[in-house]
């Protein structure tokens, strides 16, 4: 049984985290799975947009934790090795050029925190909490959780969340920033499939500069982030997207980006 179901429809490709029974935790053929998933749509032309969900009742309880007992005094040298597969998956996720929806199902714990954090737009069952979990059992964070959760939800909270362990919920999480919305756990999966079937007819190129530019944007100072964006919006205005999305506002009629081929 494969750890990472994979499938496409009309553009959108659904990624499933598939050990249920374990809580979706994080072994090494989970992380292994989870990286040939995301290169193989990040490299799709046909995939317009990612969806990362959860199978069963958890999105993702973090790392598989009785494979860490199980490496014994192997601990740390296993342990490394598991985050840097991980940490593949989560670059592809976050630098490919397609907008990413997390469809958090249920509880999202530890790396499963992290990858909650690393979607575009984050929608979650009103039944999902968050938890940061590493320092319970003597852990640190992984999965990015120390750089992008002090950017989403600020300093001060992300300290809280991954010093203290608190659980936040998913309403909270929507205060504080870590979560686009909520719905009600029946409409979950109506509410994403609308979602990325909207952003799957949206131009793809310009939606992949605009995740390109907000990544940069997080560590360059104004001058250079000015630059970057005169750059880009003149590339963008030279492309193919732009031509239709000009005609179509003009022609008053909506612009159709899924037959434009770049």
């Amino acid at each position: 049984m494969t750890t990472v179901l994979a499938a496409t429809e009309n553009g959108v490709a659904t990624l499933t985290l598939n050990r249920p029974e374990q809580g979706n935790g994080i072994d090494m053929t989970l992380a292994e799975d989870l990286l040939q998933a995301a290169k193989a749509v990040a490299q799709d032309p046909a995939v317009r947009c990612v969806v990362l969900t959860g199978a069963g009742r958890m999105f993702c309880v973090g790392g598989d934790i009785a494979g860490f007992a199980a490496a014994g005094d192997r601990a740390g040298p296993f342990l490394e090795a598991l985050a840097g597969k991980l940490h593949e998956a989560v670059v592809v996720l976050s630098e490919m050029a397609k907008p990413l929806v997390c469809a958090i199902n249920g509880p999202a714990a530890g790396a499963g925190l992290s990858l909650a954090a690393a979607g575009d737009i984050v929608i979650a069952s009103e039944a999902a909490h968050f938890t940061a979990a590493y320092t319970a059992i003597g852990l640190t964070p992984d999965g990015g959780m120390s750089r992008t959760l002090p950017r989403l939800v600020g300093m001060r909270v992300a300290q809280e969340m991954i010093l203290t362990n608190r659980r936040v919920s998913a309403a909270e999480a929507v205060t504080l920033g870590l979560v686009t919305r909520t719905v009600a756990p029946e409409s979950l999966a109506s509410e994403v499939g609308a979602l990325a079937a909207r952003l799957a007819d949206a131009p793809t190129g310009a939606l992949g500069a605009v995740r390109s530019l907000l990544r940069h944007g997080q560590t360059q100072d104004l001058a250079a982030q000015l630059d970057l964006e005169s750059r880009t919006i003149g590339m963008a205005g030279a492309g193919p997207e732009a031509r239709e999305g000009v005609s179509a506002f003009l022609a008053k009629r909506k612009a159709d980006f899924r037959t434009i081929s770049g």
